[in-house]
């Protein structure tokens, strides 16, 4: 049986804030994603490997065995996830909010069918779905603000962080749907495989985790 832990990571604020938790497992890299071309990097141990994907990559890596585990926002596994992961430590990493925004001043409440704008189209279509909603969901990959400016959406489903983009595009948050944060997810066979290892992993990640919520 292959031994070795492979960790799926995507670049950026999740790779940056999830570098501490690795840390106290015992695990750092050697390679600088920011300045490697090389996609598997090497860590501190030879038989633990980071692989650096993107974020949406991350869920089917590790469900599919690529890699053990992984670190993914709560809107990936939202989007994605067949329910085929772990999902064991909420790290409490890259918060924020899943939130519907709209024109300040608009109602959309007396709209029999709204359309909505947004890359989150199984969450959007959830929210509206409890509430009895008839939508049209528009799938966008980017600059979800300028929507609504232009007539081509009613609102938007988007992730908010500091509303500061919304602010400045005259939009403004009008609905809660999730909050958001990364979490530790691991692969249904790695779990039971290579137990011992990954049950550190997640004592370790949850420890620290802990640590923060307390602080």
């Amino acid at each position: 049986m292959n031994d070795e832990l492979v960790i799926a990571l995507s670049k950026g604020r999740i790779y940056r804030e999830t570098l501490p938790f690795l840390k106290q497992a015992g695990i750092e890299p050697v390679d600088d994603p920011e300045t490697s071309r090389k996609l598997i990097l090497r860590t501190t141990h030879d038989d633990v490997k980071l692989l650096v994907i993107r974020a949406t990559d991350v869920p089917c890596y590790v469900e599919y065995g690529a890699a053990d585990v992984g670190v993914a926002g709560k809107d990936v596994l939202l989007e994605q996830s067949g329910g085929n992961l772990y999902e064991p430590v909420d790290m409490g990493i890259a918060r924020c909010r899943l939130m519907v925004a709209a024109p300040v001043g608009s109602d959309l409440s007396g709209r029999k069918r709204l359309k909505v704008a947004t890359k989150f189209v199984r969450s959007a279509q959830r929210h509206f779905a409890a509430r009895g909603q008839q939508v049209d969901i528009i799938k966008l990959y980017g600059s979800m603000e300028l929507a609504p400016l232009v007539g081509l959406a009613d609102c938007i489903v988007d992730l908010v962080d500091t509303g500061g983009t919304l602010k400045a595009n005259g939009l403004a948050p009008v609905e809660h749907i999730a909050d958001i944060s990364s979490r530790l997810i691991v692969n249904k066979a790695s779990m039971k495989l290579k137990r011992e290892r990954v049950h550190r992993l997640i004592d370790k990640f949850a420890a620290v985790a802990e640590s923060r919520e307390a602080a």
